[in-house]
Order: C-alpha cells, then structure tokens, then sequence
C-alpha cells in the first residue's frame, strides 16, 4: 500500500494580508534588495546613472560654479566704459524745466584736468579719465521734445537726474508736471540705469545743507526707493567716479538688439532718384549686428544696409590726434561686411494673397441653358434712389428693400443700443446751435468772445457724449433693447448663443475676413522666439564695442531734410528676423491716474511698443485666461485690458506706451506691455437682451420685453437664459404672438430679477496701422 500525498493548502483571493513590521524609520540595503527579489522598475532602469559626489569633489563644484559667475559679470562690466571699449552713455535729464543740463556738463568737463574732451558733430560729449581708466559720453535731449527725449533714455547706459534746491524743496518744486511725465514714461519704457543728483546744493549755508539733502532724498524715495541722492561738488568727479562703478540695469528689449546713437550722420544722395545713402557712424551696443538683416530709425522708418565699415576711433586716449581729421580719414577704414542680395531680409511686410485662390467649379451644360432662360425674363425691382444698376444687381428678388435698409447699417459699428440716445443729443446740439447762431455781439463780452474762440463745442460735445455712454455702459453692461420695427432674428443674425462662454467650442480660422489673408502667422510663437534670440547669440557681424559706420540703403531724401529740422537724436536699431512683418500683436495696457476719460474701443491712439511707435485704432477685450475674451467698449478708469490691432511683430518683452493726442499735444493714456503676436485671439462682443416677470410661478414664470413676436422665440429658442440674481433656464414655449415667453429655471423667481439672454458676435481689428513719420509743420514734430 502506498503513502497518501500531502495536501497543502492553497490561498485564494479573500486570502489576509498583514501588514508588515517597522523595523524603524530607516531600511537597510539588504532588506530593500530582498524584497526587490532582483526586480527594477521601469522608471529606474531609464534613468541615467549618475554618480554621487563626495564632499571634497562638491565643495570644487561649487567653487568653479561661483568663480564662472564672477568671471562673467566682471567681462560684462568690463566691457563698456574701458579704455579699449564703448565709452558709458549717459543722458543728463533735468527733473524741472528751470534747470540748465549744460551747467552740470560743463562742471563735469572741468572736473578732471587730465581728461581728454571731444564732441562729436551730433552733440554728445566725450569725457576720458586716464584716473579711472574709463570713457565716458554725455548726451542732453531738448526739454521741448518729449518723445526726442524717450529716444535717448532708450539706448543711454545711464541716466542722471537732475534736482536744484533753487524754487524750494517741495514735491511740484523740485519735480514739475514735465518731469513727472518724463519719470512716468522712462518707467514704463525700461529705466537705464539711474542717479539722482542735487546740482547748487553750495549755494545754502553749511547748516540747512543736510535737512535740504534729506527732505529731497525722502521725495527721490517715492519714485526711486532704492537710489541714493548724489551732490555734485565744484569738481564733480565723485559723479563720475559713481557712475563707473555702479551695478548697471538690465534692459531686455535693448540688449538684445543691436543699436547705435549716432556720432556722425552723413547723407549721400544717389544719382537718379530722390533717394540717397544714410551713413550713420557710432559705437555699436546690445548684440551682434548682420549687415543682412533689417534697421529701424525712429522717426525715419525701417530700411536695408549696404554694408557695415570699421573707421578708426577718434575718441580715443591719444590728445595728439585731431578729431575731426580721423572721421574724415577713408584710408584707414575697413570694410567688415558687405550686404548678400540672397541672404539679406525683404521689406516685404504683407502676403499678397490670389483673390482666385479658392475652390473653383466649371458650370455645366444645364446651367448655362437655365442662366440664359433666366436672363431674358425681365425681372423689376425696388431699389433705393440713386444706386447704380451695379449695386442694384446685388439685391435679391424678394424683399429687396428691405436688404438695402439692412446694408445700410453697418455692422461693425452696431451700437443701435444708442441709436435714439444718439437721435436726442442731435436734436438738442441743433437747437443749440441755433442758439449760438443767433447771439449778437453785443450780448458777449469780448473776454467771454476770445474765451470761446479757444474752444471747441463740438469736441466737449462729443467728450460729454462719450462719458454719458460709458457711463451706461458700466451701470448695465452690453444691455441692448429689443427693436420693435424689425424682427430680434434678422437684426442680431450675426450672433449666436452658447451654452457656456469658457467651454463652449468657437473655430478661430471660421469667416476670417479678407485682412488676415494679409498677414503672417507663426505655427509657435514662444517656440520662434526662442529660436530667434538663440541664433542671435551666434551671429556673425560686427561685435558690440565697435565703432562702426552703418550704410542704410534708399532712405527718402525730402524725409531725412525734415527729420534733420526736428531737434532729436537719430537712433539706429538693429531688427530680429520677422520683426518687420505684419500681423495680429495683443498688447497689455493699463490706465495711467492723470487721464480719467473713458477711451471708446476703435479710438485713434498713438503707440509706443519697444523701439517702434505708430498710430492705429485698436479695439479692447478683456484680459483674462482661456480660449474666448470678452470685447470691452470702453477702456475704463483704473482698469487693465488686452489691445488688438494689426501691427508689425515685435518679440517679447517689449514695454508699450499708449498716447492721445489732444489740442496738437500727446498724453500718456496708458502703460503695459507686448503680450503675443496671436491672430487666433478670439474677440467676442456681446450683447444682453432683457425682460422681466410678468407672472411668477414655482419653478416657471411668464416674461415679457424679451422679444415682441412669435417668430423671434421660436428662433432664439435654444439659447441658455439667466438672471440678474443667479438663476438659469431656458425657453419652453411662446404665449400669443406679441412677444410673452414661458420659461422654466431652476428656482423661483423674485418679482424685482431681469432675466437675460446672452448673445455673442466675433469681431476682428480694422486695417488702420501707419508708422509714426516726422514732418515739419510749424516747426513742430507731426505724423504723417
């Protein structure tokens, strides 16, 4: 007889699992690796192996990361101001109008007496120190060019304000209206790096010296927290010395394009043709300039180069040589690069889109014979007198008249919500008009008469116009009224509901109009950007120190006589790939506290974004995350939106001054920054159509106002309902045919809520850019 097998028990799936001992709070190796049993996961084995440092070998590391950091700040700073270098551009900027920048230059010019001083043809004033070892160049803008003056702090390293203690310490004293302009736009723009200097602190006794120095110092802080007010002595080299040696300010937008303040500007006219050559010679700033690629100067415009020179440096140690000989000297200048027809960027800034590019299908046979049956019927139509047989073949057979009347409003101005606001502040401007057209002479006094010759009526008409919509609009926003004389579905059917604003889908490339054929658009903007600062680093041209001379091809003659008559600097900026190009840009703006009227969306505004500045008429939306955005009608006091308009690229960042012009003078509106080169933004304007309980039940409720025909609510239907007070719900039947609506939410309704319906129409920038181009009008810098 054979042994029985063993039985051995065999869990199943309800068998207990105990959860194990903690041996501590740390496991040794062996037991992880025990338990592993040999097996890795994925994750692990992926990972690349890297091999701890010990404490010596971390200690090394750290030190040879902290001396590359030294070394590169240190080549950073060495690199401007040095003997063998671009000397340190500095802007002398008075804070007030009374103060005279030349007195200061002057002192600093006699501050050393072994300094070697030059000036160059364009003004700027060059200071060497053989004592620090360092070069300096000095520049003073006209006070009576603002913008002149923006463009040197653009490029300048260092900008020294400028305080007198002579009309008192006082804030309006020390800054005026003009400097805390100046302050306001140089913060927005990207300040250089600052220093504050009081300039006749000698002139008060020994013992007032030091409260006047603190009081101004107190008021410096609440523009400049962090700077330490400066006195300039009867040497003024402490200046000097403090502006070579102190942490400089980085500015993106500049150092990462080349730019060049002119030292000598040249014009060689051509030949044939009112066009010429523009030679524009000074030190090289910011990054590495290609002789292929794009220059912007402000004021001018943007052009290509022929080629890029490397005259010898007439600023330099030696006292024997003379200036003057050495600019002219062409023996000695070389010749660094030379323009390459098939390499250099076009000044081609807009597609040229084929009007036939699209699906095209051959008639047939049948339709030929049908159009010729149709075409000797005679047919008669009603058309509006005056229109030609042309616009009278776009009409349709039926309801012909009524089309005409609908084409005559135009869409893109739809506000027929103020149509007969509109309608009472023209007849009120009529009557008075009547009444200032009947006044005599007599009943005026002649200060009240030369009073009134200075104003416009007409324009404080339209501001107050304008304050009364905003208003409206803030108190009940995008609320529209129902028409009565033409159905809800015909005058709003270009607008849709949806269902919710942030998820509902919306195709951005759905009826684009004819414009955004125009334009360029990036598959990855960010991505772009990257790549293009990354290649900028690489490429090959002339190096930032170097003086060179730029020779800008077919600059108009007429425009370089009228920008020469503007008292400016001339600026030279160095353009990335792309960036003459035109398409969507959104930019951030926010509304400055000196300026308190409300801006009306598709206003003619004046702007500033990096180096650029050209004037459009943008519209506004909100600024907020998301795939949709809400269109704002009025650019609110103390508020933030995104501005849309079509503009050439610029990559970020890129700071953005927004200007209006007012009785022929321009006021800082609003301040942001470049957001993204983006046509997909979608801009949805809206429009709010209410109504209002006529009977209440638990969970339904009678509303009439909403619409006045039957038709109308069976069209809108669809369309998601809310209230003023929270509640939802949506259409479910039409009561008689004179506009009352049945409607089911999802609560009761209260007898004081407005129930809404929301409705939303795309809306796209109208083509209306142009660069801002001086002309001389009275001796005064005008755009063109």
């Amino acid at each position: 007889m054979g042994l029985d097998k063993v039985q051995s028990h065999r869990p199943g799936v309800f068998k207990q699992s105990n959860k194990s001992h903690k041996h501590g709070r740390h496991r040794s190796k062996g037991s992880i690796s025990s338990d592993a049993k040999g097996k890795f996961s994925v994750k692990t084995l992926s990972k690349k192996i890297k091999r701890s440092l010990n404490r010596e070998e971390r200690r090394h590391q750290a030190l040879q990361i902290r001396q590359n950091k030294r070394t590169e700040v240190l080549n950073k700073k060495r690199s401007l101001g040095g003997l063998d270098h671009a000397p340190f551009l500095v802007c002398l900027l008075p804070l007030n109008k009374a103060i005279d920048a030349n007195e200061v230059l002057e002192r600093l010019i006699k501050c050393d007496s072994e300094a070697v001083v030059n000036k160059s043809p364009t003004g700027v004033t060059h200071i060497c120190t053989p004592r620090f070892k360092q070069k300096f160049s000095f520049v003073v803008p006209s006070n009576d060019n603002e913008l002149a003056v923006l463009d040197a702090l653009k490029v300048c390293d260092t900008v020294v304000f400028l305080v007198s203690t002579s009309g008192g310490v006082e804030e309006d004293k020390l800054i005026d209206k003009w400097g805390q302009n100046i302050l306001m736009s140089s913060f927005s723009q990207g300040l250089p790096t600052p220093v504050v200097a009081i300039t006749d602190l000698e002139s008060i006794t020994q013992k007032r010296r030091n409260d006047y120095k603190q009081q101004i110092q107190k008021l410096i802080s609440k523009w400049l927290p962090d700077e330490k007010v400066t006195t300039i002595d009867s040497d003024g080299i402490n200046l000097l010395r403090k502006i070579g040696s102190q942490k400089r300010r980085t500015v993106l937008y500049r150092d990462r394009r080349p730019h060049i303040y002119a030292e000598h500007v040249e014009f060689v006219p051509n030949e044939l043709g009112p066009y010429g050559t523009l030679k524009v010679t000074g030190y090289l700033r910011g990054s590495t300039m290609s002789v292929n690629g794009l220059v912007h100067i402000p004021g001018v415009g943007d052009f290509q180069m022929l080629q890029i020179d490397a005259p010898p440096d007439p600023y330099n140690t030696d006292k024997n040589k003379n200036r003057s000989s050495m600019v002219d000297d062409t023996v000695n200048t070389r010749i660094l690069d030379t323009a390459d027809v098939a390499k250099q960027e076009s000044l081609d800034a807009e597609n040229l889109p084929d009007p036939m590019d699209a699906e095209q299908t051959w008639p047939t046979n049948e339709e030929l014979e049908m159009a010729e049956k149709e075409s000797k019927i005679k047919k008669v139509k009603k058309v509006p007198k005056g229109w030609s047989d042309y616009q009278a073949a776009w009409i349709p057979d039926d309801d012909a008249e009524f089309q005409a009347d609908l084409d005559d409003s135009s869409d893109e101005e739809s506000n027929k919500d103020m149509d007969a606001m509109s309608e009472e502040k023209s007849e009120a401007s009529d009557n008075e008009d009547r009444e200032f057209d009947t006044m005599t002479e007599s009943e005026v006094a002649p200060n009240d008469e030369k009073y009134d010759q200075e104003m416009d009526f007409m324009e404080e008409r339209q501001e107050l116009e304008k304050l009364k919509a905003a208003k409206g609009d803030r108190m009940f926003p995008d609320e529209v009224d129902t028409p009565l004389d033409e159905p809800a579905r015909v005058r709003f059917q270009k607008y849709r509901g949806l269902e919710s604003f942030r998820t509902s889908p919306w195709d951005p490339k759905e009826n684009l109009p004819y414009d955004y054929a125009r334009i360029f658009q990036f598959e990855n903007f960010d991505r772009t950007k990257k790549r293009v600062i990354k290649e900028q680093e690489d490429v090959d041209g002339a190096k930032p120190g170097w003086y060179v001379t730029v020779h800008v091809k077919d600059v108009s003659q007429l425009l370089w006589s009228n920008f020469e008559k503007i008292n400016g600097p001339l600026i030279l900026f160095g353009l990335l790939p792309h960036e003459y190009k035109m398409s969507v840009v959104n930019v951030v703006l926010k509304r400055t506290p000196n300026y308190s009227i409300p801006i009306k969306s598709k206003e003619r505004l004046i702007f500033q974004c990096g180096y650029r500045r050209f004037v459009t008429n943008p519209i506004f939306s909100q600024h907020t995350n998301g795939q949709k955005h809400k269109f704002e009608r009025f650019f609110q006091p103390e508020s933030t939106v995104v501005a849309t308009f079509f503009g050439r690229i610029q990559f970020p960042p890129s700071p953005v001054l927004c200007y209006k012009e007012e009785g022929g003078q321009l006021t800082l509106v609003a301040t942001g920054s470049l957001l993204s080169c983006n046509p997909d933004r979608i801009i949805l304007k809206r429009i709010v159509l209410s109504g209002h309980p006529f009977k209440i039940y638990k969970r339904s409720a009678v509303i009439r106002f909403l619409f006045f025909n039957r038709e109308d609510i069976i069209y809108f239907k669809p369309c998601k309902l809310r209230t003023k007070m929270g509640r939802s719900g949506h259409i479910k039947e039409p009561l008689g045919t004179h506009g009352h609506i049945k409607c089911v939410f999802d609560g009761q309704l209260k007898s004081q809520d407005t129930v809404l319906l929301n409705l939303y129409k795309r809306i796209f920038p109208k083509w209306t850019y142009e660069d801002l181009i001086v002309s001389v009008v009275n001796n005064e810098e005008m755009e063109t």
